[in-house]
């Protein structure tokens, strides 16, 4: 059909695989929701806030190859794509959270915010009948660009117009400048209001290069599996691993130096309001996931992926990909869950169901919406390129 049969047998073990993890993650969220609603609900939003910047971020990146023409953006083209059209599957595993609001956020509580004058002052913003509405918005937005981008992705493959390579940049321009507004907001929205009282510009910042590390680490580890077997074993060459590390690369750094900033921006100013974020991350034990994070998520992959040999193996490549998904599920959970557990490092069996089932979820959904279509598109223009070059050796 679409796809070959090497392709379209490997991935389907693996939407298999990830259905039936998603399933147990799932029934198993379900048994914690009625045991500790508190904790199904703190456990359900870090998971959800991990996966979804996989499918996010596979927007930005789907958007991102179309602006900037890059040969890497050839052999994973349809990976972005198939990770966009994953948005609608969040949008309604975003439901699950609705009742839990008043537990989540204290802004929604009022018996809080009448004794509190900032809560207070900030209602006009903060407030569940709104909270809801800014969320049917920020998805609205990116529905419609991921549908947009795939409807007019797919008619390319039927007719080699160049109007529509046009419409694809022009509409990728104004979609990166929405993406990262409305993606800085709920970032706002969903995971800095957990603690009303701090506020940091950078945030969002900070957040939409998180998304954009861990989805390119997931791309490479799909590319690398899918390398072996037709129709990317026909295109693929270790250049395109090369530019995949580089960017790797200049992600890890971005999103290092943003971190930092803020945090070197907070503790040098050393006012109550601000440092006390850094404060709850700081005691009872999350200072070591604090330093297992400068580690892991900085130090080991950013000396790594310095050396070239790094990025010319795909093998070597893709492990340490794997490495940095893991540890920025860590970052997630040390972003989220001490808003909450201000005393110190506490871990649930529901903070590795949650991941399990949106996860699986999530993975199964991303599978079945790549194997729908060619893995390398017909008509796109570096295809020629790359043909061209092989002629020429």
């Amino acid at each position: 059909m679409i796809q070959t049969a090497g392709a379209s047998s490997g991935l389907q073990r693996m939407q298999r695989l990830a259905l039936v993890a998603g399933v147990i993650g799932l029934v198993l969220c379900a048994v914690g929701a009625l045991l500790n609603p508190t904790q199904f609900f703190q456990s359900y939003l870090f998971a959800y806030l991990f996966w979804l910047g996989l499918a996010l971020g596979s927007l930005g990146f789907a958007m991102l190859q179309h602006l900037t023409g890059g040969g890497w953006g050839l052999v994973t083209r349809r990976l972005f794509e198939s990770g966009a059209l994953t948005i609608p599957l969040m949008a309604l595993l975003f439901v699950p959270l609705l009742p839990g609001i008043p537990t989540l956020y204290e802004w929604a509580r009022p018996e809080v915010v009448n004794n509190d004058p900032l809560l207070q002052q900030k209602q006009p913003y903060l407030n569940v009948g709104f909270f809801v509405v800014r969320a049917v918005i920020y998805f609205a937005a990116w529905i419609a660009l991921a549908l947009l981008l795939n409807r007019w992705s797919l008619r390319q493959d039927r007719q080699d117009d160049p109007w529509l390579l046009r419409r694809l940049r022009l509409l990728s321009a104004w979609g990166l400048i929405i993406y990262f507004l409305t993606m800085t907001f709920a970032s706002f929205d969903w995971a800095m209001s957990l603690e009303p009282h701090w506020y940091s510009t950078i945030y969002g910042a900070i957040v939409v290069m998180g998304q954009a590390l861990t989805t390119l680490a997931f791309i490479i580890i799909i590319t690398r599996m899918l390398a072996t077997q037709p129709p990317l074993a026909g295109v693929i060459r270790q250049q395109h691993f090369h530019d995949l590390g580089n960017l790797l690369l200049a992600f890890v750094m971005l999103w290092t130096y943003m971190s930092f900033s803020q945090f070197l921006i907070i503790w040098s100013g050393n006012i109550p309001e601000e440092v006390t974020w850094y404060l709850h991350r700081m005691a009872g034990g999350w200072q070591w996931i604090a330093a297992l994070l400068v580690l892991f998520h900085f130090f080991l992959p950013f000396f790594l992926l310095l050396l070239r040999s790094t990025k010319l193996n795909a093998g070597r490549l893709a492990a340490l990909a794997g490495g940095l998904l893991v540890v920025h599920l860590l970052v997630v959970f040390w972003l989220v869950m001490p808003s909450f557990h201000h005393e110190g490092v506490h871990v649930h069996w529901l903070d590795l169901a949650a991941p399990l089932g949106i996860g699986g979820l999530w993975l199964a959904a991303f599978v079945w919406l790549l194997s729908r279509r060619p893995l390398i598109p017909p008509h796109d223009p570096r295809l020629a390129t790359l043909n061209n070059h092989a002629h020429a050796h």
